[in-house]
């Protein structure tokens, strides 16, 4: 009698209120979005595989950053071409064997996402070299998450008579934590994103472990895979500083892809990037 007595109350008490108001779904505590943060044409991929197998062969790559929003901050992982490469005619630039081009700058992406780059609190790459740095001088109130090694070669004399050095030049002054050591870094505190350090490609390179509530665990990779082949057949590029770490490097992305399952983007790969949520939707 009295369960009954309590479901005639609640009844009542949704007749006297009306109908009950549709509650929105709460976002997702944390969000990754990709974005396109240039093109680039390489007429010689040859530089690409220190075997030799890629030589005199052409290959288009994707340029993309990633945008983690989390509720203690927002973090832009690799900051893509300038986006002064906008600017050229076409919205193209030839440098060497490459052929840049921006189709959308960077900072029009974030104004999508009603962001500024001053609002972004977080920032690090994958490594510094120009398409993964392009548009760093941006985000210099952002705290930079960066790795000892990696930002000693940046800052070394040789990169600093290099045409490049601009482009992050405005980040030596900038809020920085440096990343000490060997060990993987867990920029929240709650294993939400963790940056793995992944030296060889550069002394500093690392990847990006983002695990999300509902797509799982996402692996974003850098330059460790350059072509669609380069995972399966293990190609080194003839510029890494150093091959041995290179594959020790890969080695430890394949442990740690299949430990926890995730999803291995290979950052520079089309097929990769553009099976992601079209921006400004997002994988969570």
């Amino acid at each position: 009698m009295k369960k009954l007595l309590s479901a005639f109350a609640a009844l009542a008490a949704l007749a006297a209120c009306g109908q009950p108001q549709q509650q929105t779904p709460a976002a997702p505590t944390v969000q990754l979005y990709a974005l396109d943060c240039g093109r680039i044409n390489v007429s010689d991929a040859g530089m690409f595989a220190d075997d030799g197998s890629l030589n005199g062969q052409s290959r288009d790559l994707v340029d993309p950053c990633f945008l983690i929003r989390h509720p203690d901050g927002d973090l832009l992982w690799d900051a893509g071409l300038p986006d002064g490469v906008a600017d050229a005619p076409n919205a193209t630039v030839v440098e060497g064997p490459f052929t840049l081009r921006v189709p959308t700058r960077l900072a029009d992406q974030l104004t999508q996402l009603q962001l500024t780059p001053g609002d972004i609190e977080f920032i690090s790459f994958s490594h510094s070299h120009f398409d993964h740095v392009g548009n760093a001088g941006l985000f210099t109130t952002a705290t930079w998450l960066v790795d000892s090694d990696e930002r000693a070669w940046m800052f070394r004399d040789e990169a600093r008579a290099a045409e490049e050095f601009a482009l992050i030049a405005p980040l030596e002054n900038a809020p920085t934590r440096q990343l000490e050591g060997d060990s993987d870094t867990d920029v929240f505190g709650d294993g939400s994103v963790t940056i793995v350090q992944t030296p060889g490609h550069t002394p500093g390179h690392n990847v990006l472990l983002v695990r999300l509530p509902n797509a799982g665990a996402v692996l974003l990779t850098g330059d460790m895979f350059h072509m669609s082949e380069s995972r399966e057949r293990r190609l080194v590029p003839a510029f890494n500083v150093d091959r041995a770490q290179t594959l020790a490097s890969m080695d430890k992305v394949e442990a740690l892809a299949a430990e926890t399952g995730a999803r291995v983007v290979r950052q520079h790969v089309a097929e990769d990037f553009e099976a992601l949520p079209v921006f400004p939707a997002a994988l969570n």
